[in-house]
């Protein structure tokens, strides 16, 4: 048995019917074999490359061991493989998979870089460098559905804004009472085309504890109305958004690029007494049937600092449950379309519901991993995790008509990308040598040749 200093080896004495030995020991071995899939999914997006060209670089070069694009590669694929912390890079300098996906040698290629260079980068990114990368980020989510998707008829825009717990001395960190805890803010936006099932990030911005809903969105929309305006003339854009994004300029924004949109209102005494008589009628059906009953009616609503009149879809509802005293609850969403109140309170704006799914994934991609102490680092870690979701949202892309098609991020990397692996590397040639036993074998090699490979 080897020096357990060199090999961590240990023994089962009586486990089995003989004495059992564990070693790691395998050479040129990696846990991370499905890695491939996601340099398929950048090669396609051409993501990480564009997220460079974003950056300057003003190290001395003759003292540079490791490119720009070489630091961001190894953080969005070990975020997206599930290594949320620059920490990993110790355990991870020489492991052959993620040097392969890299563009280095497996083998003899030199080690990646290490945590303190990796922290060095994180916390030297400028202002101007991170707008770049949101602008580079975005522009190649748009790029790609754009030739994905030539004739689109409506595109959905959902904006949304999530908890991000600090613990420590971040800067801009505030306690938010809200969510009764000190706190990051993140601003995220999804593009939704036509009645596709997947919302796909487009852009996020992290944002101090403190910050109202609403700060940054307006910014948000401009850009990305206008871009979309731009790609797709034909498309109807519809803008989705919850109550604390209602504000007298967006609606008026929103009137004058001439988009369609639906916003939640939270509730004031004229909008309930506008109510009233609704939440009676749903009482009285409530009461009839002993179930929850809804009524769904509309009326003009113009707000003291509204510039007009608009349209406001009341949902009235009488929720009953087991046990409990019936309980009336009135909701409002203002908005410019035509057609029924109730189809439009559940068809179109109850659908903004499945953004909450994704913003849960993004978590699996560590968006929430915020633990420098200056705010630009920070809104460069989410600005990476932002980056390894849209590589799995590709991946995911390329699953469609498999099971993995609605899969979530956790279930991806634990089917499709954690897979025990030995190269083999020769001047020819490199050989991913997989286990015969995987249980997605099939599944694996039919997601390859999706993405670029060819039957060996």
């Amino acid at each position: 048995m080897r020096d357990s200093t060199t090999t961590p080896c240990v023994l089962f004495p009586d486990l089995c019917d003989r004495p059992l030995t564990a070693c790691f020991d395998v050479p040129n071995a990696s846990s991370d074999g499905g890695a491939v899939l996601l340099k398929a999914a950048d090669r396609r997006l051409g993501l990480i490359p564009r997220l460079a060209a974003a950056l300057v670089d003003e190290r001395q070069q003759g003292k540079v061991r490791h490119g720009l694009a070489d630091l961001l590669g190894q953080r969005i694929y070990g975020l997206a493989l599930g290594y949320e912390d620059a920490n990993d890079a110790a355990r991870l300098a020489d492991d052959p998979m993620h040097k392969l996906v890299l563009g280095r040698d497996p083998i003899t290629g030199e080690a990646l870089a290490s945590q303190p260079t990796l922290s060095r980068f994180e916390n030297d990114v400028t202002r101007g460098e991170l707008k770049a990368m949101g602008e580079a980020l975005f522009e190649t989510v748009l790029e790609r559905h754009r030739k994905r998707r030539r004739k689109v008829r409506r595109i959905t825009v959902d904006l949304d804004v999530t908890d991000d717990p600090t613990h420590g001395a971040q800067q801009m960190a505030f306690f938010n009472g809200f969510y009764g805890s000190w706190c990051y803010l993140p601003l995220l936006a999804f593009l939704t085309f036509d009645r596709e099932s997947e919302q796909f990030l487009c852009a996020a911005a992290l944002r101090p504890g403190n910050a109202p809903t609403q700060a940054g969105a307006l910014t948000f929309l401009t850009r990305i109305i206008g871009r979309l305006q731009e790609r797709f003339p034909n498309a109807r854009i519809l803008v989705r958004l919850d109550g604390g994004f209602a504000a007298p300029e967006l609606f008026e924004f929103l009137d004058c690029v001439g988009v369609e949109y639906v916003v939640a209102m939270a509730k004031n005494p004229v909008l309930e007494r506008e109510a009233e008589i609704d939440l009676i009628v749903a009482r009285v059906l409530s009461d009839a049937t002993g179930k929850t009953e809804h009524v769904y009616t509309d009326f003009a609503y113009a707000a003291g600092t509204w510039d007009r009149e608009r349209r406001v879809v009341c949902k009235a509802e009488v929720v009953r449950l087991d046990g409990r005293e019936p309980r009336l609850n009135a909701r409002f969403v203002v908005t410019n379309l035509s057609g029924k109140a109730q189809r439009i309170y559940e068809r179109i704006y109850c659908q903004r519901g499945e953004v909450e799914n994704r913003i849960k994934e993004l978590f699996d991609v560590a968006i929430d991993r915020t633990s420098c102490s200056r705010f630009r680092a920070n809104q460069l870690r989410v600005l990476l995790a932002a980056a390894a979701y849209v590589l799995l949202q590709e991946l995911r892309l390329a699953a469609r008509g498999t099971g993995w098609a609605r899969a979530q991020v956790a279930t991806l990397r634990l089917e499709l990308l954690k897979i025990g692996v030995q190269i083999i590397a020769s001047a020819r040639r490199l050989v991913l040598r997989l286990p015969a036993a995987f249980p997605y074998r099939d599944g694996w090699r039919a997601l390859a040749l999706k993405s670029g490979a060819v039957p060996g």
